[in-house]
């Protein structure tokens, strides 16, 4: 087989000759380079198929995990939310646990006739001490313990102080309703209870009560805490005050000049009731002082330096 090539420029040929055996790889070679170029066409479009789908199938890993660490998260911000929402409940019911002991310890103060400044309730504890090694912070779960131990003790604390404050309270009112003292702050004895000589009469008279002189207008105060039954003008007493204590005692203050309380009103030992005068069978400025007990007189001598045991 001969091939022939001519110049463009000046029209030369040149003649080659191709032998058979050549010429048979020659063709084997165009035959054979359309399927290899088609191989590696597809081999090529197939690599790139391949690697897209491994990029998107990666890309679609990513969200996945993506999305469960977003689920994670917001799990770990609820779980978080509603532990710091019992806390807060909890340091709640402390706090108005402690509002309650406060208010007990201010009532037991004040009952126990203590100082303000002695035991103030609404001061910080003074507290202190060396400084220590720095341990690990509180978990919360550790928290939760101690709150639940201080919330057992508050408890505990509340209970004493609440049998503690009845029992006090009790013991003042009992002091409260003991009949006892004089009713008058400045003043003398005068008569006694008993038999006596009536100054009216010149008689031998019984005397239910016992006499305390003094100024017109002195204070007369009740000699315990209780109710008034009676204030007004009593035939034979002039104006008069009566006092119910409970527990069966009665008190009765007469020949009042002026009453200084009125029926149905409670009043405490100490307080002024009246002021001294000379009303009714009376020969001058003076109180009867009279004590029932269960409906019958008894003498108020034995009540005047009596003392609550």
């Amino acid at each position: 087989m001969n091939i022939i090539i001519v110049g463009r420029r000046h029209g030369e040929s040149r003649t080659y000759t191709i032998s058979a055996s050549a010429r048979a790889v020659l063709l084997g070679v165009l035959f054979a380079l359309p399927f290899a170029m088609g191989a590696s066409g597809y081999w090529l479009a197939q690599h790139l198929a391949d690697e897209g789908i491994l990029d998107l199938n990666a890309a679609k890993a990513w969200e996945r995990d993506l999305s469960m660490q977003r689920q994670e998260l917001q799990q770990i911000r609820q779980q978080t939310d509603q532990e710091l929402e019992a806390l807060t409940m909890r340091l709640a019911q402390l706090q108005a646990k402690l509002l309650r002991l406060d208010a007990l310890g201010e009532r037991l103060v004040d009952v126990s006739n203590l100082q303000p400044d002695e035991f103030d309730f609404s001061a910080q504890p003074a507290v202190g001490g060396p400084a220590g090694t720095l341990g690990e912070a509180y978990q919360v779960t550790e928290i939760n313990q101690v709150l639940d131990g201080l919330a057992e003790r508050i408890d505990s604390r509340e209970q004493q102080l609440e049998v503690l404050g009845s029992l006090m309270s009790a013991n003042r009112i009992s002091a409260d309703t003991f009949v006892a003292g004089r009713p008058i702050t400045k003043g003398w004895m005068s008569s006694r209870y008993g038999q006596r000589t009536d100054p009216f009469t010149g008689r031998l008279a019984w005397h239910a009560g016992v006499d305390f002189a003094g100024k017109q207008g002195a204070d007369i105060i009740a000699v315990a805490s209780g109710v008034v039954t009676w204030s007004a003008d009593r035939y034979g007493y002039g104006k008069m005050v009566e006092i119910n204590h409970g527990n069966g005692y009665k008190t009765r203050y007469a020949h009042c000049d002026e009453l200084k309380v009125s029926t149905g009103d409670i009043v405490r030992k100490g307080d002024v009731v009246a002021l001294m005068g000379s009303t009714g069978r009376s020969t001058g400025p003076h109180v009867h002082f009279e004590v029932y007990k269960n409906g019958r007189t008894v003498d108020p001598a034995a009540y005047i330096h009596r003392t609550l045991r």
